[in-house]
């Protein structure tokens, strides 16, 4: 835990010795009476927290902004449902990379009962989506949006900025040149799930003006693949 995210109403109250959170303050960070930790606000400021007392109760802290929180990037990610157990990595992974938006969507090739997963209800989603956000020491939770198809996600997506399509089946541009040679004020990357995309869905992304872009010739996982294509796009975009 690299920071111990709290809500607006909860910064001002003493935190449940119960709560995992607190767990993690006395037992894992061995924190006393007078020591600091690492704190924030949920899409808020960061800064650091002052323990003054230590009870029954719970931990009574005062809080002290010092940071943004580390905003989330311009970068939004359509991805096609893959696997649950790849899902909870998938999403953890790219809220730590500081994706701004997420997109999950059903795909023509994608298991259609991996979108009745219970991880997708955003309870649990939300709480993947926290641990990245966690784990970069950021405040900022990036939104989830889900869709039933590819169509309906790219008309809720739009078609400002640059639009990028991973395909390993014949790309017309190498993802990091298409990084560089594009708007980078709002950059949205398109990831199939595992089965890939049909020439259907290529068809109607192409349409809407994204650019199918080749990361090589190997074959990712879509967990693999969105974390790696995020790691590019943000290293173009001069993020990470």
């Amino acid at each position: 835990m690299n920071i111990c995210l709290f809500s607006k109403e909860e910064i001002a109250q003493p935190l449940p010795l119960r709560d995992e959170r607190a767990q993690h303050i006395i037992k894992v960070l061995h924190k006393k009476t007078g020591d600091t930790f690492t704190a924030g606000v949920v899409g808020g400021a960061s800064g650091v927290a002052r323990i003054t007392s230590i009870d029954d109760s719970g931990i009574y802290f005062d809080f002290t902004a010092a940071g943004d929180g580390k905003p989330l990037s311009q970068l939004e990610m359509i991805i096609g449902f893959p696997r649950p157990i790849q899902l909870k990595r998938l999403l953890r992974d790219i809220a730590a990379l500081g994706v701004g938006r997420v997109h999950l969507t059903g795909t023509d090739l994608g298991e259609k009962s991996y979108m009745q997963s219970t991880l997708v209800e955003r309870g649990a989603a939300y709480k993947m989506l926290l641990d990245g956000t966690v784990q970069a020491g950021s405040t900022h939770v990036p939104e989830l949006c889900l869709y039933k198809t590819l169509d309906e996600c790219l008309a809720a997506v739009g078609s400002e900025g640059l639009l990028l399509a991973l395909d390993n089946v014949n790309p017309s541009a190498r993802l990091v040149d298409a990084v560089k040679e594009g708007s980078k004020d709002r950059v949205v990357a398109a990831i199939g799930s595992e089965r890939g995309w049909t020439d259907r869905e290529r068809r109607l992304l192409e349409a809407k003006g994204f650019v199918r872009c080749g990361m090589g010739e190997r074959i990712m996982r879509t967990e693999t693949a969105a974390t790696v294509a995020g790691a590019i796009i943000l290293s173009e975009l001069e993020i990470i």
